[in-house]
């Protein structure tokens, strides 16, 4: 559920109009610059997985342990733990995606504050 809700995430991105601007300042950014804000907008979706979360919780939706499940996941593909397992070592000048810390904090972020305003990643640290 939270790899799916993530997506749904990219697709707010769409409908609000962030994908369209960040795809737009990417084409004259160097490849750090846009891997940085890549990672801005991976987050920022992982954080709206997390309000997603937050309301389906309220409707008695989730199971016990779903949050920790997804939690686990969004560990398993930060950027880091990915590099490691695949390579041995990390770069994280190459990081897109969000380490597995950045990636567990946003999508809990948005899960205990179940807000769409609070997951600006664009004018926050990430």
């Amino acid at each position: 559920a939270y790899v799916i809700a993530h997506e749904v995430g990219h697709h707010v991105q769409n409908l609000t109009g962030i994908l369209p601007k960040f795809n737009k300042m990417r084409q004259g950014m160097s490849e750090a610059d846009a891997n940085h804000m890549s990672m801005q907008v991976e987050l920022q979706a992982d954080c709206f997985a997390g309000v997603w979360a937050h309301y389906t919780a309220q409707k008695g939706i989730l199971e016990q342990g779903d949050i920790e499940s997804a939690l686990n996941a969004a560990k398993q593909i930060g950027d880091d733990t990915l590099q490691k397992k695949m390579q041995g070592y990390v770069v994280p000048e190459s990081f897109n995606h969000g380490t597995s810390q950045q990636r567990q904090t946003w999508l809990a972020r948005g899960y205990k504050s179940g807000k769409l305003s609070d997951c600006d990643t664009f004018n926050n640290p990430i």
